[in-house]
């Protein structure tokens, strides 16, 4: 059964990568903004279709290797994590005019449906480039690009980062996330994932697709922070819904509403207990105090 269960995640894995690519990149190529790139548009060659993602749950993160910012100053992995805030992190590339776009684009669109902002107490939010080609230029431009949809002003903690080909490779890796580059196309296959990582930098969840749903973001956000992150009401509400590993999302969890209910059912039951308890010892205590002055009449 578990073996049915990983065949069954992995195939929709590689539908919501490759399905998406296939259809989008014809349609969008002539929408999108221009790319210093030849061929961005053009179909994926067939080695192209070998990546997939292995994940990596409990593992930690290298915190030694290191990036450059969209200001051409050096970012260590570790500088992301404070020990407090999760943080959610892509593989995408600036260039790229298709799936990186609508990803990122669909990312921002969800994150502006969120209560929190990125780098405020809650999280933080890291996209590192795939292409080693890129410059801390082209970051500043996507990452102008994303802040600007995403609504929040141009200060959000959100970094876009660049780094020579071993880190970003060490970084996909470790990760599980595995990319080809066709250089006939020139151009990157990778899965569209955001990987979701606690506050020490361990891996912890994975979600799936170029859209994103505001309340997964949210979910997978309270369940890596470990406690930290999520007001009561928000964590309550979270453990409605349980991870299904076959879409890579969060769905309803039966036992998880049985378990509220009954709460709910408990303090209804709990408060009109206490009512009538409360009624109950007020009345006794009038009968009481009534039967004192009828005795102090009647001496």
């Amino acid at each position: 059964m578990s073996r049915l269960r990983t065949m069954t995640a992995r195939l929709a894995r590689i539908v919501a990568t490759f399905g998406v690519v296939g259809v989008l990149a014809p349609v969008a190529a002539g929408a999108a903004e221009p790319s210093p790139y030849a061929g961005d548009a053009a179909p994926l060659s067939p080695e192209m279709r070998a990546i997939d993602v292995d994940e990596r749950r409990q593992e930690k993160l290298d915190g030694a290797l290191t990036f450059t910012n969209h200001e051409g100053v050096a970012v260590h992995a570790r500088d992301w994590f404070d020990g407090e805030r999760p943080v959610l992190l892509t593989l995408n590339y600036f260039h790229c005019r298709v799936v990186c776009s609508v990803q990122l684009g669909g990312l921002a669109d969800a994150l502006a449906e969120v209560n929190w902002t990125p780098g405020d107490e809650n999280f933080r939010v890291v996209t590192v480039s795939l292409d080693s080609r890129e410059t801390a230029k082209d970051a500043d431009f996507k990452r102008t690009q994303i802040l600007d949809q995403l609504g929040r002003g141009p200060d959000v903690d959100w970094q876009f980062l660049r780094g020579d080909a071993i880190a970003i490779q060490t970084l996909a890796a470790q990760l599980g996330i595995s990319f080809a580059y066709d250089a006939e196309q020139d151009q990157f296959a990778h899965p569209a994932v955001a990987v979701f990582l606690m506050p020490d930098g361990t891996i912890s969840q994975y979600l799936y697709g170029l859209t994103y749903q505001p309340r997964d973001i949210k979910f997978a956000l309270i369940e890596s922070g470990q406690g930290r992150v999520g007001s009561p009401m928000e964590k309550l509400y979270q453990s409605c819904f349980a991870y299904d590993h076959t879409i890579g999302r969060y769905g309803p969890w039966a036992f998880g509403f049985m378990r509220i209910g009954a709460t709910i059912a408990f303090f209804i039951l709990a408060t009109t207990l206490a009512i009538f308890w409360r009624y109950e010892r007020r009345r006794r205590r009038k009968a009481v105090t009534h039967d004192e002055h009828r005795v102090e009449a009647v001496s």
